[in-house]
């Protein structure tokens, strides 16, 4: 089985994905056989490091298996003044952030 011309862009963002949503192999390979992968942890992690090549089917798995793990990620966001802990935005002192749930300090 022969490497096809998108293979290496497919796994070079594939990779990107992963290290961006800090997701581990183990991890992304666990999804990824729970959704009937068919490919061995050890054959995830070669075709990773562009060793072996995966059928079409099994690379969009570990696509898929990737973006659902990444998509249970709960996002990070900026509060809004209102959202920080006291009455009004102008009491917290200049730097200072705090989250509507976190104690007084």
């Amino acid at each position: 089985m022969g490497f096809d011309p998108h293979e290496p862009e497919q796994r070079s963002q594939l990779k990107d994905a992963l290290s961006a949503a800090d997701i581990t192999v183990g991890e992304l390979w666990l999804r990824y056989f729970s959704m009937s992968g068919s490919a061995g942890e050890y054959e995830v992690h070669a075709y990773l490091q562009g060793l072996i090549s995966l059928p079409v089917t099994q690379r969009d798995l570990l696509a898929l298996a990737c973006n659902e793990m990444i998509a249970e990620t709960p996002p990070t966001y900026a509060p809004y003044a209102d959202q920080i802990v006291g009455a009004e935005p102008d009491d917290v002192p200049s730097g200072e952030v705090r989250r509507r749930d976190a104690p007084p300090s």
